[in-house]
């Protein structure tokens, strides 16, 4: 039986001690999860508000990238499938990534395509933009990175 991470929601293979994709712990969790509870499922948000089920390799498939919450404002799993060249990320009801909390900024950070690899730009947030723990103005993104904005991580994932 497959083992999904924690962390990223990569299956990996069981038996597995470290993801694949992220290196992080799954130590000898069974494979729905610390003490049987479930994994954080992958979502969006419908018109009305409805939670909608989705596979993450489906969307990153289909459009090349997504972004996934996975810590930060009870949005766990909620995913952003990255379908336009450049998507606002902030606390702005109108931003593409809407992040409703006083950490993150109304114009925080700015996701952008440049050729074929995506890039995070931070607006000049108060609190920063963080790729892999380290804070930055511009970063090239790769497959797996842990973006921080406010208390929100986000995971990028690519194909």
């Amino acid at each position: 039986m497959a083992i999904h991470c924690p962390e990223c929601g990569f299956t990996n293979v069981e038996g597995a001690n470290y993801c694949q994709k992220c290196g992080g712990y799954l130590g000898d969790r069974p494979a729905d999860g610390p003490a049987g509870e479930p994994q954080t499922a992958t979502y969006r948000v419908g018109e009305t508000g409805e939670f909608i089920p989705i596979d993450v390799g489906d969307v990153v498939d289909a459009q090349g990238a997504a972004l996934v919450i996975r810590a930060g404002g009870g949005r766990v799993g909620e995913s952003f499938p990255l379908e336009a060249d450049r998507l606002t990320i902030g606390r702005r009801p109108d931003s593409d990534v809407f992040l409703d909390d006083v950490t993150v900024s109304r114009d925080h950070a700015l996701l952008v395509r440049r050729g074929d690899a995506y890039y995070l730009d931070d607006l000049g947030s108060l609190n920063g933009t963080y790729v892999n723990r380290k804070r930055i103005e511009s970063e090239q993104l790769r497959d797996g990175d842990e973006l921080q904005v406010g208390k929100y991580k986000l995971t990028f994932l690519s194909r």
